[in-house]
């Protein structure tokens, strides 16, 4: 049985990059109109991104900690930035400021909603949740930098009207993302790794042992599936991109929705492990991964925007909104007391919880 399931968990991925091909060159040029063949394409767009997700979680563990998680966050960054980049060529109201609602969405799922998830699981399950804050902290504190860095500062220059941001404001965000980021890298495989590394829960030998890595070849093979994946996205972004905004722009909804849907699919992946690690009482690494998270999502993403900004038709809006400065201010001060009392109850996973709800009522209703 386990051997059935295991070989249906290899499978499905490529059945999926099959299927996405085949609608891939059955979609290319064609004008696929709403609603039944947007909803398909959105369908197939979606299971593509979770089979490269799932290749590049296979890659990243043959390649081990910390550079694995690295790798995904890579894959991670550039399925983010080719959705949002083909989303934001076919203009509307809302697009231009897509990457700022994608990239806050990020950062309020995963420090209220990762964050609330896994420490309600540790609080339940095991009375308190405890971990080591050192890391931790420091982790967050540079998330924290790079959000009001890139975001917030520049919002109230007065360079632009509005958040629309200057040629010099995005060089200055992009700068900020990527030497924060750099830092936050060299942290994670320097001399200061090991705080960053899995540790096992008792002192048996092999208990809590990671499964073995995979060989050199199925490695070889994922990366390969990997990179057809990454294309058929991209190629499916494209090709649906264009009616995935008609659509949303004829129901009337908030453009800043398709930002959160691309934050929580992209997301997915991260969310899953920290849930495990929660439901396993190793609370600090779910801490970790969804800091990570956020931290690849902000310092690759943005930078990556600045650049497709030449060719975008149209400004780049990258400022917050005055209630998403609110929110986001709040959760990053919520978050800071969360984490340095080293332990939580479920109390604080139940204000990071409401925190995020109001961000999604906020969204929702603009």
């Amino acid at each position: 049985m386990a051997r059935v399931t295991r070989a249906a968990v290899e499978l499905w991925p490529r059945v999926m990059l099959v299927a996405a091909a085949l609608v891939l060159v059955w979609s290319w040029g064609q004008d696929v109109g709403p609603p039944v063949g947007v909803i398909g394409l959105a369908v197939v767009l979606v299971g593509t991104v979770l089979a490269a997700l799932h290749q590049a979680g296979a890659v990243a563990h043959k390649v081990g900690e910390p550079f694995g998680t690295l790798a995904v966050a890579v894959v991670v960054t550039v399925i983010e930035v080719a959705l949002i980049v083909t989303l934001m060529l076919p203009g509307g109201p809302g697009a231009t400021a897509l990457a700022t609602d994608t990239v806050v969405a990020a950062v309020m799922i995963t420090l209220n909603g990762i964050v609330g998830v896994s420490l309600l699981i540790g609080a339940l399950r095991f009375g308190t949740a405890l971990f080591d804050a050192d890391g931790t902290v420091a982790a967050l504190t540079t998330v924290a930098s790079v959000v009001f860095l890139a975001l917030v500062v520049p919002t109230f220059d007065t360079g632009r009207p509005g958040v629309e941001f200057s040629p010099w404001q995005l060089i200055f965000a992009a700068v900020v993302s990527l030497l924060l980021y750099g830092m936050f890298v060299r942290t994670q495989t320097g001399r200061h790794r090991e705080p960053l590394l899995p540790v096992p829960l008792s002192d048996t030998p092999g208990e809590d042992a990671p499964a073995a890595a995979g060989t050199s070849r199925s490695a070889w093979v994922s990366l390969g599936l990997l990179l057809v994946a990454l294309v058929a996205v991209v190629g499916l972004a494209t090709v649906t991109s264009p009616a995935i905004a008609a659509a949303v722009a004829g129901a009337g909804v908030p453009f800043s929705l398709v930002g959160m849907v691309i934050a929580l699919l992209v997301l997915l992946p991260g969310t899953f492990a920290a849930v495990r690690a929660a439901g396993r009482n190793q609370i600090q690494i779910s801490l970790r991964l969804a800091f990570g998270s956020v931290m690849a999502s902000i310092g690759l993403t943005i930078p990556a925007v600045a650049v497709a900004a030449v060719w975008l038709d149209g400004p780049v809006m990258l400022g917050l909104a005055p209630a998403q400065l609110v929110l986001l201010a709040l959760t990053v001060v919520v978050s800071m007391l969360s984490v340095v009392p080293r332990r939580a109850t479920a109390l604080q996973a139940g204000v990071h919880l409401v925190l995020l709800a109001a961000y999604v009522w906020v969204s929702v209703n603009p």
